[in-house]
């Protein structure tokens, strides 16, 4: 069994383990992210890269390296009211942000960026196909991981501080014995593409809603990622009616897609995504770390996500970046990124589920086809409260910002 040992073990190399990676590799500190998979090409992650994200990246030194990723700009939330007409929700250019939008990047490219950026520090390694089985202990001390490398054997990697950054499923959280508590979420969602025409707005997000039905039609560079969302465990009865039938009710769904529903050839093209909303009570055992979904599972409603878990690995770099060099990480400091981190995951996860409340659930259960009428006539009266829903998506209540020794 080949051992190992550095200062930081990461677990998952998605947008949290990254970030985590880049930023402690930049304080001079040796750091392995172990991501299972062989690349990051995986269809219908979250993509979305809001405000706040853009604005980090562009302190890290990394903001031209992004703008030149391929990538479609949302400026506004509108839904659509009848007779042509729409009314926006959330209106990102209103911001006093100096990136007044949502960026929808490939998340494989996302990734891809911040591993080349992170390759240029000596402290940093990424191994792919490395998948990670379990924890080092000593005592109740967390001191590493145990994984399988791409040959398939067995090794151990020991380290001072281990993060899990592995996702709503996170082994590491598994394995540490840490337990979410769950929320109900009344939704799944599934996933799938349409083509995208010359004429089509990019610029704006126009949820389609019916009695019933509601979809979300987000526009790429070259095509539509459609979210269109459902009562949670009714997968097996809508692929059981088949692509046809499916087919028809996205046409009745999105009348400008009609002409294009016929793209989707079958059923397995349709992704479906089991939707949790849960957090960890605590997020940490000694030696031991969990962020991103690892710590809060979140619903795709607002596509904050990918934000929360991005600025979770700048707080917890910036807190945990000096006792690690100096040998003196501690449960106390540990706990300082939930502290730090709690009221805006909280926040977003009461948000959402409010929204799930108050504006998914009356679509889907046929009382309604849109927001509250009182929701949209304030915004018809008073168009500036759209800035409202764009900070609590785009920024958040608690945006994290580049700590010195990362800036570039």
């Amino acid at each position: 069994m080949v051992e190992e040992r550095t200062t930081c073990v990461v677990v998952g190399g998605g947008p949290a383990g990254m970030v985590l990676g880049l930023l402690l590799a930049r304080a001079g500190i040796a750091v392995t992210v172990l991501e299972k998979h062989a690349d990051f090409l995986r269809d219908f992650r979250g993509d979305t890269v809001h405000p706040s994200t853009i604005q980090l990246l562009d302190e890290l030194g990394l903001g031209e390296r992004f703008a030149r990723l391929p990538q479609s700009r949302l400026s506004q939330i509108a839904f659509p009211v009848g007779d042509g007409e729409s009314v926006v929700v959330g209106d990102f250019r209103r911001l006093s942000a100096p990136f007044p939008y949502v960026a929808m990047v490939p998340q494989w490219d996302l990734l891809n960026l911040l591993a080349d950026a992170a390759a240029e520090e000596p402290g940093f390694s990424l191994r792919m196909n490395t998948e990670v089985t379990g924890l080092l202990r000593d005592g109740h001390t967390v001191r590493g991981v145990t994984y399988r490398d791409p040959d398939g054997r067995a090794g151990e990697l020991r380290a001072d501080l281990t993060v899990g950054c592995d996702g709503r499923w996170s082994v590491a959280r598994r394995a540490a014995g840490l337990v979410p508590v769950e929320y109900p979420v009344p939704i799944d969602a599934w996933w799938f593409r349409l083509p995208l025409l010359p004429g089509d707005d990019v610029a704006a997000l126009a949820p389609a809603a019916a009695p019933g039905r509601f979809a979300v039609p987000i526009p790429r560079t070259d095509y539509f990622q459609i979210a269109y969302v459902a009562r949670k465990g009714t997968d097996a009865a809508i692929r059981a009616r088949g692509v046809a039938a499916f087919r028809r009710d996205i046409a009745e769904l999105i009348p400008w897609a009609a002409d294009r529903v016929d793209s989707l050839a079958s059923m397995d093209e349709v992704k479906h995504l089991d939707v949790r909303l849960n957090r960890l009570p605590r997020w940490h055992r000694d030696g031991l770390l969990c962020i991103g979904d690892a710590a809060h599972a979140m619903s795709p409603v607002g596509g904050v996500g990918i934000n929360l878990a991005v600025q979770d690995a700048v707080a917890a770099a910036t807190l945990l970046a000096g006792p690690l060099k100096a040998g003196k990480l501690t449960p106390a400091v540990l706990a300082s990124v939930r502290a730090r981190r709690l009221l805006p995951t909280v926040a977003a996860q009461r948000l959402q589920r409010l929204l799930h409340r108050v504006l998914v659930t009356p679509i889907l259960d046929g009382r309604r086809a849109g927001p509250p009428r009182p929701v949209l006539s304030a915004l018809r009266r008073v168009p500036a409260l759209s800035v409202v829903p764009a900070y609590l998506i785009g920024v958040g209540l608690r945006p994290e910002h580049a700590p010195s020794f990362a800036r570039r």
